[in-house]
């Protein structure tokens, strides 16, 4: 086992950072080691922008979510002109918890213990008898909550512990642009379902990132995303990305039974994109429907999987049986994936072998996630420490995923 001080040393990384045709997968210990899991919670978790849910959650004042992003636990509201807030859950009296789950607030966040109040921007408005003796030099105002970054793209809502992490627009790089054509911002949820998983969190994104799979693990699915319509689709931005082009019904057209969404263009109304964004959100994103899965991590090989179905705003009225098809479809893959993935970290956990090889065609997004982990676990800080990838060209073909499928990929072969 590598002692936990040597994951901050690039000579731990050997493997991920050779050329992809080069590349290993990463050490066992990085999905198995409580050591390692301590450390990716402090240097990825508490420095990266992580997914703590959807816009829709949260869309109105009065309604506060508490979600754990690391070790730390942290609140978000709306004030009352819209603004997203997010906090530390902590009081500043004497650091008592605030909430311990979704709720609605009525305009004042108070702690359980001594009734300290915090306006929704975070100001603290109450003491309640604290002023009876009096403090010199006390000042309400030098006792706000301790702000968090929190931002939204589209539907994703995403919070970031550290100052120093460059912001979310440019986390994301080019991906908005990229999925503008879908008008994200107005989609809704529809259901919601969560999951706890047998394994590491890096390996439920592993595969969804790579297709080398698909025929084997997802009958079914490779009748409608054919392993010849798989193109690479990732610009500049901290995410892996693949699309199905075109997604067929064939024999089994379940995910296509819904109204697609009013206005999309051409390649976005026949494609299927499979989206990773760094360190946390897998989503697939069809013409009629949106699948996200947050995946927080619980333990080495413990992973909660928060499953949301979004639905565009042109697709006013869906029921619970209406959206079977659809429902059945993505949880029968996704049963598939868990028992893959399962099996992976039992074979990680009691063989301990060293990685191989990865696939230069099916696995470059592998390649591209394992060097961001080795980014956020080498860098003194994101700020100077974090290569966001170029990905594809920037051609019209590349950003719609259109063109070629290159084996190995083109920007591997110029390096």
């Amino acid at each position: 086992m590598m002692d936990m001080a040597d994951w901050t040393d690039e000579t731990a990384w050997a493997g991920t950072r050779a050329p992809l045709r080069e590349s290993t997968g990463l050490n066992p210990s990085a999905y198995v080691d409580e050591r390692f899991f301590a450390l990716e919670q402090e240097l990825v978790f508490e420095r990266a922008w992580v997914i703590v849910g959807t816009a829709p959650e949260v869309a109105e004042p009065g309604r506060m979510l508490v979600r754990s992003v690391g070790t730390k636990s942290i609140l978000i509201t709306r004030d009352t002109d819209g603004e997203l807030r997010g906090f530390l859950n902590t009081c500043r009296h004497r650091g008592t918890e605030l909430a311990d789950s979704d709720c609605d607030i009525a305009g004042t966040i108070r702690c359980p213990y001594h009734r300290w109040g915090y306006g929704i921007d975070g100001t603290l408005v109450a003491t309640p008898f604290f002023d009876e003796v009096p403090r010199q030099n006390f000042d309400k105002a030098d006792y706000s909550l301790h702000s968090v970054r929190v931002d939204t793209w589209g539907p994703l809502l995403f919070a970031c512990l550290d100052a120093e992490t460059p912001s979310l627009t440019e986390w994301l790089g080019d991906l908005p642009e990229r999925m503008s054509g879908y008008g994200f911002d107005d989609w809704r949820i529809q259901e919601e379902a969560t999951l706890e998983i047998g394994a590491n969190w890096k390996l439920i994104s592993e595969n969804f990132q790579e297709y080398y799979h698909l025929t084997w693990v997802h009958p079914e699915l490779a009748k409608v995303s054919r392993v010849n319509d798989h193109y690479r689709y990732q610009g500049s931005g901290m995410y892996c990305g693949q699309t199905t082009t075109p997604v067929s019904g064939d024999d089994r057209d379940d995910w296509l039974v819904l109204p697609a969404a009013d206005g999309l263009n051409a390649s976005d109304a026949e494609s299927g994109r499979h989206i990773a964004i760094y360190p946390n959100v897998i989503f697939s994103v069809l013409p009629n429907h949106v699948f996200v899965m947050r995946l927080d991590p619980i333990a080495p090989g413990v992973t909660r999987e928060t499953c949301t179905f979004l639905l565009p705003p042109s697709t006013t009225s869906v029921s619970h049986e209406e959206m079977t098809p659809t429902r059945d479809f993505w949880f029968d893959i996704n049963n598939e994936d868990i028992d893959i993935c399962e099996r992976g970290q039992r074979g990680l956990t009691r063989g301990r072998i060293a990685a191989g090889p990865l696939a230069p065609r099916f696995e470059e997004p592998l390649h591209r996630f394992h060097n961001m982990l080795a980014d956020c676990m080498t860098a003194e800080s994101l700020a100077t420490g974090l290569t966001i990838p170029p990905g594809d060209d920037g051609s019209e073909e590349s950003r719609l995923g259109t063109g070629l499928n290159p084996a190995p990929p083109t920007i591997e072969i110029s390096s």
